[in-house]
């Protein structure tokens, strides 16, 4: 079929290409009035009409495969192009139709190496799950319980049927909820990956969809877990105003003092406003290995990565010196790299008091200035409301306009002369700044080692954690979660994201509107796509018609001549051109046969004259040849002189 397709614009540039070649052979389009086009011309044009003509069969060959399962219509088109591309089914073999793309029908997935926690929700229940009964601390009552509410249900817009997950339902509420490990993870040679899916189904205004991990500890209780609840790791992505979030937070334990610190990975480099915006599923990845290095991964693409020791903020291991906070400045350090110069004197002739500006003496006033005339005058026209009081209000005065007799005057009101600059103005004196040659530097206090100095090469190796928990606000509703998962085999990891929201991806893509669809769908948000859309389809539109449909050359007189063919009429104002024209032609004509002929006549009497010439030399060798004796002759009259 979809041979077919491509091939019936391709035959009707070859229907093209065979009125070209009787046009350029002096055949008419109409039976009538032959076209001569040189030969290099017409190929170029030839081919240039038939890539313009295949590039948009084949595009609208991909519309139609496209559009197939939505528009009966297309049956009927094709039947029509069947009859069109015989000939070319003729020489090629008979080409199948593909066969239709078969439906993403969901699948759960299933974990395929060992795991410390997996969670689909297929089941449809929170099995498992502990809502939070907590109340947060320093809140309003109101609005300090955690009484948001989560659903286990399918997306809105599913295109997979019984991909169930869980949905944070309400909005302006605070939510929480955990789950146990099946076992303790423990940090010590093996790498941490962290997994899970995330729909922003209403798009996000403020608010979060991270994941915490619970640290374990003996005051651990799921029920009561709040925002204060111990968390070894808090990743994922959240989002207030237009501050777009991807955290990665680890708490990590200062071996000296025995607190914990929150140190944050530096944000990435990449955008991560679409992940927020386009309402599709996205995947979230950490990866935590054992020498410190981590990665942060949305849809399997490494957005954020660096090391626990050099790329999170505030460091882990603090300096080995610091600032010695009972160090001071001395009275007597003087900071100041320059200074006035204490031998400079004032010039005698400064004079401090002497005006910026003054009055130009030279100023004239201009002729015709009303000086009687005041700038502004009161407007005739204006009237006292009616609700006026003038023992509240005041007496009343009619609002000033511009005096209309000064629109015609170089000015009204007193002339007073303009002020220029004043050359003898120098201002305050000041002394010249010159180098202090007791300048000491900016002080700082000096170093003394840290005494709260520790070095911990090993941050990998955090508080060990045993469940995992949401606890969200949002101002925005229905956010899907979905396929967690925890383990420490990438490989595992990935089958599960393949299953999982791999086939969320591929569904998604075979909803998707076909290009011509998402065309229209980015010019409904970009207008000014319309202007590239129309100057695309417009242009090769315009050499088509613009090849096939231009003026007609009228042939010159010589090549009627060559070809014998009868001159048609032309119009009267185009003749006298014309006629001087073939006239010259001729001409030309006659005078190059003129002198081909003479330079003929000049080259066959010198080949007779050099024939002739040939000949007679041939003669007179022969001659010679007669007349000159032979050796026995001249032998014999030899002997008859001795004698």
């Amino acid at each position: 079929m979809c041979v077919q397709r491509a091939a019936a614009p391709v035959k009707r540039c070859c229907g093209q290409v065979e009125e070209i070649k009787k046009v350029a052979n002096g055949d008419s389009l109409l039976g009538t009035d032959p076209i001569s086009l040189p030969s290099a011309w017409t190929m170029e044009l030839k081919w240039l009409l038939c890539a313009t003509l295949l590039i948009l069969g084949l595009v609208d060959v991909q519309t139609h495969d496209e559009e197939d399962d939505h528009d009966d219509d297309v049956i009927d088109i094709e039947d029509d192009l069947e009859d069109g591309v015989e000939d070319v089914e003729e020489t090629k073999p008979e080409a199948s139709s593909p066969p239709p793309s078969p439906k993403v029908s969901y699948k759960p997935p299933v974990p395929t190496g060992e795991v410390y926690f997996v969670e689909n929700f297929d089941k449809g229940t929170l099995e498992g799950w502990v809502l939070s009964k907590a109340k947060k601390d320093d809140t309003d009552d109101e609005i300090a319980k955690y009484d948001g509410k989560w659903e286990v249900e399918e997306m809105k817009d599913t295109k997979l049927p019984g991909d169930k997950g869980l949905v944070l339902v309400s909005r302006a509420k605070h939510h929480a909820i955990s789950a146990k490990l099946t076992k303790p993870f423990i940090f010590n040679t093996k790498p941490l990956i962290v997994q899970y899916e995330v729909n922003f189904q209403n798009g996000i205004e403020c608010g979060g969809a991270y994941v915490k991990l619970l640290s374990k500890t003996t005051e651990l209780n799921l029920d009561q877990f709040h925002d204060k609840t111990a968390y070894t790791i808090m990743f994922g992505p959240d989002k207030c105003g237009e501050d777009y979030k991807l955290h990665f937070i680890f708490r990590h334990k200062n071996p000296k003092t025995g607190k914990y610190e929150e140190k944050h990975a530096k944000r990435p480099d990449a955008d991560l406003k679409t992940y927020f915006t386009d309402k599709k599923t996205h995947l979230y990845t950490l990866v935590l290995n054992p020498d410190n290095s981590f990665e942060i991964l949305v849809d399997q693409t490494v957005v954020n990565s660096g090391n626990l020791l050099n790329d999170v903020t505030p460091a882990v291991n603090p300096p080995r010196e610091i600032e010695d906070p009972d160090d001071q400045k001395p009275e007597d350090w003087d900071e100041r790299p320059k200074i006035p110069d204490p031998d400079a004197v004032k010039p005698e002739d400064w004079d401090e008091d002497a005006p910026a500006k003054i009055s130009d003496d030279d100023a004239v006033k201009p002729e015709g200035w009303l000086d009687d005339e005041p700038e502004y005058v009161a407007d005739p026209d204006a009237e006292k409301p009616e609700d006026w009081d003038e023992d509240m209000d005041g007496e009343w005065e009619a609002p000033q306009i511009a005096n209309p007799k000064c629109e015609s005057a170089p000015g009204c009101g007193t002339w007073q002369r303009p002020m220029i600059d004043n050359p003898n103005y120098k201002g305050k004196w000041k002394p010249p700044m010159i180098d202090n040659p007791n300048y000491q530097g900016i002080w700082k206090p000096r170093k003394i080692p840290n005494p709260d100095f520790f070095e911990d090469l090993e941050p990998f190796k955090m508080t060990s954690f045993n469940a995992v928990g949401l606890e969200l606000w949002s101002m925005t509703s229905d956010i899907f979660f979905d396929n967690f998962i925890i383990c420490t085999d990438r490989v595992v990891a990935e089958d599960w994201a393949n299953d999982g929201w791999g086939l969320k991806k591929a569904a998604d893509g075979a909803a998707e509107p076909g290009v011509v669809g998402q065309m229209m769908a980015a010019a409904e948000e970009r207008p000014w796509l319309w202007v590239v859309y129309i100057l695309t389809v417009a242009l090769p539109v315009f050499l088509v018609v613009l090849f096939c449909c231009s003026g007609k050359k009228q042939p010159s007189a010589a090549e009627y001549k060559k070809t014998d063919a009868p001159q048609p009429d032309v119009n009267e104002e185009k003749e006298e051109g014309k006629d001087k024209a073939d006239e010259e032609e001729e001409e030309e004509e006659e005078v190059e046969a003129e002198s081909n002929e003479d330079k003929q006549e000049e080259k066959q009497k010198s080949d007779a004259d050099v024939g002739s010439a040939s000949q007679e030399e041939e003669e007179e060798e022969e001659e010679e040849e007669d007349g000159k004796p032979t050796s026995e002759e001249e032998e014999s009259m030899n002997r008859l002189k001795k004698s």
